[in-house]
Parts: structure tokens; C-alpha cells; sequence
């Protein structure tokens, strides 16, 4: 009789634990869902390990990102988004945390194996930008003001620029992609097309993306020579960094299209001395 019972409490706890362990199973299962579904259209994670924004963003930063607003509104002059590089990262791909290679499972395919970048909007299909000298400038600093269609927008009156890129050479697109084009040799940027061959995977976006809009139509130099300008094509946008002496953006790698634009960033979560609201 005692065995009996022995064995009816056995598998009474038996049961009990089969029971716990499927309740635990369904909420596993059930948080891995909706957290999947929350990652694919309401929230991001990104890591900034650079200091492209400073001092709107100070690395190394984790920021949270939402992806509902500039789904139903386009990002306006000087809204900060975060959007998919048109083109593989190499070098920023060293900085991915564990977390950030599993979540990329989730990406979107066709960046899949991209990184994000967090930068400022300058410019929209149609604008025309232009770098020119800001008043009062400091020569020590950044000291040009971005001109959109002939005048500067209030979202970008205090931010100064650095006159890089495309800016200064209109074929500086063709030099990231083909760097030992012969008739590069002789540019300012030869040396910097050379070690960018290793850190970034340029070539496919600018064969597939750039070149068949006809650059030509969109950067145009002056005929003075001294100033480059830039028209920004229909489904692109035009991105650049607070910190314009560090940060590779636009006016390096050139127009980033529409769908790469994942959302607006609205949180720092890390380091927890920034946590907070993101100043913009």
C-alpha cells in the first residue's frame, strides 16, 4: 500500500512537472514570437560605435530605435534617422555584439549582413545642396554651412560642415568603387580610395544603385570650379553626421535609398550614464 501511494504521489509530481515545464515552454514560445513581431515593426536596437554624431550621440552608445513614425510621415531637414547601409560594412561589422549578429536573422534579406548607421537628413529628392563658407568661420573647425535649393533650412543653421567628399570631387563615387582606376591616380582622395578597398564592400551598390541614375545629371560643378553641387534623385535621401570631421556619410558614399530608412532613434539605453531621451 505504501508503494502504491509512493508511486501515485511520484507521478502526481511528475505530472506537475510536465505541466510547469509545457506552461513555460508556451511562454517562451509566446515572448519569442511577440518579441519577433515587435522587432519587425515597431522596435530596433543599434549599436554606435563611432563618433560620427558627437555630441548628439556619444560613443559607445546603444540606442532604441522606433519604427512607427516615419512610416506614416517622410523624416524632415534635420531629423535624426536611422537607416540600413546601401552597402556592406566590413570594418563597423567588427563591433556587432552577439546580440546584434543573432538579431541581423531578422533583417530585412536584402540587408542582411549590413549594419545600420544613425545620421541627420539634409536632403530630399529634388533638393539641390551646396557646401559654402559659413559666416564668421573659425578656419580650425568645420566651417561650411549646407545651402539647400539657395538657402540653409533653420534645421541646419547652427551645424557646420567639412567640404569632403563629393563636395570636392565630383567623381569621388567612382573612386570609392573603382580605386585603381588609372585616371584616379592623380586625385586628392587616391590614397583614401586604396584603404578603403579592405573596410567596405562599395563596388556592387555603386554598379547596381548609383551609376545607372547617370551621375553626371545629379553632381555638377560650377563653372568657376570651386563649388560642387549636388542634386539628391527621386527615392534617395541625403544623410550627414553632427560631427562632419568624423563622419562617413553622404557626402562619401553617396544617395541612400528610401527603403533603407528604418526609424527614428528615441532612446539611449547605454552606457547608463546617457541613459535618457535622445537629444536631437
Amino acid at each position: 500500500m505504501a508503494s502504491g501511494r509512493s508511486e501515485k504521489t511520484s507521478g502526481k509530481k511528475e505530472s506537475r512537472f510536465l505541466h510547469e515545464l509545457k506552461e513555460w515552454g508556451k511562454a517562451i514560445l509566446y515572448a519569442v514570437v511577440f518579441g519577433t513581431i515587435i522587432r519587425l515593426f515597431v522596435f530596433e536596437t543599434m549599436l554606435v560605435p563611432t563618433g560620427s554624431m558627437i555630441p548628439t550621440i556619444n560613443p559607445p552608445a546603444r540606442l532604441f530605435v522606433e519604427k512607427i513614425t516615419y512610416s506614416y510621415r517622410e523624416p524632415d531637414y534635420g531629423d535624426i534617422v536611422v537607416f540600413w547601409t546601401p552597402y556592406v560594412d566590413i570594418e563597423s561589422q567588427k563591433y556587432l555584439r552577439g546580440f546584434d549578429k543573432f538579431m541581423d536573422f531578422f533583417s530585412p534579406a536584402e540587408y542582411r549582413g549590413h549594419v545600420k548607421y544613425v545620421k541627420r537628413l539634409v536632403g530630399k529628392p529634388g533638393d539641390v545642396l551646396e557646401l559654402r563658407k559659413a559666416p564668421n568661420f573659425d578656419p580650425a573647425k568645420p566651417f561650411y554651412q549646407l545651402y539647400v535649393n539657395g538657402e540653409v533650412p533653420p534645421q541646419l543653421e547652427s551645424r557646420r560642415y567639412v567640404k569632403e567628399g563629393i563636395f570636392n570631387d565630383p567623381r569621388f563615387f567612382l573612386g570609392l568603387a573603382y580605386p585603381d582606376d588609372p585616371s584616379l591616380r592623380f586625385s586628392v582622395y587616391y590614397r583614401l580610395f586604396q584603404a578603403y578597398k579592405g573596410l567596405i564592400e562599395y563596388r556592387e551598390y555603386y554598379d547596381s544603385v548609383l551609376a545607372p541614375l547617370e551621375l553626371e545629371k545629379y553632381i555638377k560643378t560650377d563653372p568657376a570650379g570651386d563649388s560642387v553641387k549636388i542634386t539628391v534623385p527621386e527615392g534617395f535621401r541625403f544623410m550627414m553626421g553632427d560631427n562632419s570631421a568624423e563622419s562617413f556619410d553622404s557626402r562619401y558614399f553617396g544617395f541612400v535609398p528610401e527603403e533603407a530608412i528604418i526609424g527614428s532613434p528615441m532612446l539611449t539605453i547605454w552606457p547608463l550614464s546617457d541613459f535618457g531621451p535622445l537629444r536631437k
